[in-house]
């Protein structure tokens, strides 16, 4: 028997790539489901296709936005016992043009000097803030049972990457939360860990990865440290969310942020 039949899971970015993949193999095992994006007939659209779970319209940076979701999930589900959180992404004005600094560049180029503050707020919010809110929301339900948090990091958070100095400073923070919340939360039985994504190619990175279809020379240095020699599949990030989630095959592991990367991490470079 499935040890999340009937589980009621709150997933945020849920139609996502990554998380629609977790969402699929989740429903199959029968828990229910509450798929919460910022594109509400997105939600409800992909909600359609499992066979236990609603799409909610919900905004992980605002506060009334999470508690109205949560009001209307405690009353189609009941309380929540899983939270995956899987918003996030990164933005064209926190990317830098260059990856190393020059003292003479076209002005055309858009440097670390020339990145937009609102396009750095909006990234290290989305990602940082958007694990924290959701967090502060749905494992006050928890705290009366206990439960588990599964939060999205990456490999980002472990060596930064060039030209993306928000996104990796936000993931590295995600990283850091997930160790301080499992602590803070170890003894009301409530578990809280992280996956760490390689290189998957979604929605957010696929213009840095791809250009009229042809591999970019960023994708060839990436490729090229991933000692798999390939970028990973999202159903590869399946098991180990489950495993991470399950009371019973994980019961004494928190506070881990694991990587599933193809050995990218692992890899010195010679």
């Amino acid at each position: 028997m499935s040890n999340f039949k009937n589980k009621v899971i709150v997933i945020t970015g849920g139609s996502g790539v990554i998380c629609s993949a977790l969402a699929r193999a989740l429903d199959k095992e029968g828990a229910k489901l509450a798929i919460l994006d910022l594109n509400e007939e997105k939600a409800k659209a992909f909600a359609k296709t499992l066979k236990h779970a609603k799409g909610y319209k919900c905004n992980v940076l605002e506060p009334n936005d999470l508690k109205r979701a949560h009001q209307a999930i405690k009353r189609d589900f009941g309380l929540v016992d899983i939270l995956i959180n899987g918003a996030g992404g990164n933005n064209p004005k926190a990317t830098t043009d260059n990856e190393y600094a020059e003292a003479k560049l076209p002005k055309s180029t858009k440097d670390f000097f020339k990145l937009d503050k609102a396009g750095i707020s909006f990234v290290f919010d989305l990602n940082f803030l958007g694990t924290v809110l959701p967090t502060q929301e749905f494992a006050s339900d928890m705290m009366k049972k206990g439960g588990s948090i599964l939060n999205i990091s990456s490999m980002n958070a472990f060596t930064p990457l060039t030209k993306i100095p928000a996104y990796s400073g936000a993931k590295a923070a995600v990283s850091n939360f997930t160790k301080w919340l499992a602590v803070h939360f170890s003894h009301v039985g409530i578990r809280v860990n992280a996956i760490a994504p390689g290189f998957f190619v979604t929605a957010q990175n696929k213009d840095l990865l791809f250009k009229d279809g042809k591999p970019t020379a960023r994708t060839k240095k990436i490729l090229a440290a991933t000692p798999m020699g390939r970028f990973g599949e999202v159903k590869e990030l399946v098991g180990a969310t489950l495993f991470l989630l399950d009371d019973k095959a994980a019961s004494f592991v928190t506070g881990v942020v694991l990587p599933i990367d193809g050995g990218f991490s692992s890899y010195s470079g010679v």
